[in-house]
């Protein structure tokens, strides 16, 4: 199982990876939105994306909207991070089309619970 993560902060990304890899699964990193479907086509399998709002470059909305259009990613998970963690901020993910979200700061007693949740085709919407 692979996980894309789309982040741009290095001790966030060190942290979904090191949880990740408590759970067994293979993380890749992207630190922007941008261009993120051409490297993703890199991988050859993408089982997750998790996708950071706040990026460089082009933002999690837009790199989300490039995701949907891709024929080999359309039907991939693709979970909202972010710290702008409020209800206003999971209705405009909803309303995006995003598959879940997960609020910042990223509790790892949670997260790895959170993560099986999704694989396992539960929606998670959770601020925290």
């Amino acid at each position: 199982m692979t996980v894309l993560v789309v982040e741009d902060n290095v001790s966030n990304f060190v942290l979904i990876a090191r949880l990740l890899g408590f759970l067994g699964i293979h993380c890749e990193w992207k630190t922007s939105g941008y261009e993120v479907v051409e490297y993703a086509d890199t991988l050859p399998r993408v089982d997750l994306i998790l996708m950071d709002i706040r990026l460089p470059y082009e933002d999690g909305y837009g790199a989300h909207a490039k995701i949907r259009q891709s024929g080999r990613f359309k039907d991939v998970p693709v979970i909202a991070v972010t710290a702008e963690a409020s209800i206003e901020q999971i209705n405009k993910a909803r309303k995006a089309g995003f598959d879940g979200f997960i609020g910042k700061p990223l509790d790892p007693d949670r997260f790895p619970d959170q993560i099986k949740r999704i694989l396992s085709g539960e929606p998670v919407w959770e601020m925290g």
